[in-house]
């Protein structure tokens, strides 16, 4: 899931020095969901994974 947020980091950096602003604006919109479903899996995962 970070794998695919960079991807889109990525995307959006180029676009934006091209001049496609509405393709970097999506793209950073896509990238910065996929953070947050990133972290919120992690940290279940984290809470999870301790067995007492």
């Amino acid at each position: 899931m970070l794998h695919y947020a960079l991807i889109f980091l990525v995307i959006a950096i180029i676009a934006a020095v091209f001049g496609f602003g509405g393709i970097a604006g999506t793209a950073a919109g896509i990238a910065k969901i996929l953070f947050v479903i990133f972290l919120i899996l992690a940290i279940i995962s984290f809470f999870r994974g301790r067995s007492v």
